[in-house]
């Protein structure tokens, strides 16, 4: 798989990833250089920051993402959508959004749909919307059903994990996820992939997009490769 992709097409799958709750500007404009320095697709920061990431990425065409009801999915519904807008007032083109993960699990699944499709209509023609699972908290069925509700309520892209669970993406996940959407959505793989192998594995699964901080590491592992 990987000798198919070169460095440019890898680099179009990355979310250059900062959120970590003690970055600083100098972080953000540091990510966003690096973002435009190898085309990532975006960069994806806390909301608090969008507004700063999106003047430091005016003249590029690397786009803003940012989370919302992150990382719990616990969040009412209401503020999750004044933080969309919010984020897309001040730049935002991409929102990866956290379901409620206990509300799923107890079966809630109207509360659910209503939860995403909120967001969803509140950022359409706007912004992408992707949905975070949290994998690691679900089982087979619950992932299928997450993914079922996301597609229902017209999200763009089901999304792994956080990155601030118990653990991150795993191939089984994505081929799952990847099978239940189809071509109708994208699938984004994020936690825990950090090198060249994983990433390569997590695309050969099915992922259409990759959550990372690793991203340079992993570009500068792709061009020492060749």
């Amino acid at each position: 798989m990987e000798k198919y992709i070169n460095k440019e097409e890898l680099a179009s799958y990355v979310d250059h990833t900062g959120l970590k709750p003690d970055l600083i500007t100098d972080d953000i404009e540091k990510l966003c250089n690096e973002a435009v320095k190898y085309s990532f697709a975006s960069v994806c920061i806390n909301p608090c920051y969008v507004s700063i990431a999106k003047e430091f990425l005016k003249d590029s065409k690397v786009k803003v993402c940012t989370v919302i009801g992150f990382p719990l999915g616990t969040t009412t519904t209401e503020v999750k959508v004044l933080e969309a807008s919010q984020a897309i007032k001040n730049g935002a083109a991409e929102i990866d959004m956290v379901l409620n993960i206990g509300a799923l699990k107890e079966e809630k699944f109207d509360y659910v749909e209503k939860d995403i499709k909120a967001v969803c209509e509140s950022c359409k023609g706007k912004a992408l919307v992707k949905v975070i699972i949290e994998t690691c908290l679900l089982n087979n069925d619950q992932i299928i059903k997450a993914c079922e509700l996301a597609v229902s309520a017209s999200a763009d892209y089901v999304k792994t994990s956080t990155g601030f669970s118990l653990s991150g993406a795993k191939e089984s996940d994505v081929v799952l996820m990847k099978e239940t959407v189809g071509k109708s959505i994208g699938v984004k793989a994020s936690g825990g992939i950090k090198d060249l192998n994983t990433m390569i594995k997590m695309i050969k699964a099915g992922a259409t997009r990759i959550g990372t901080s690793s991203s340079v590491s992993i570009m500068k592992e792709k061009i020492k490769n060749k």
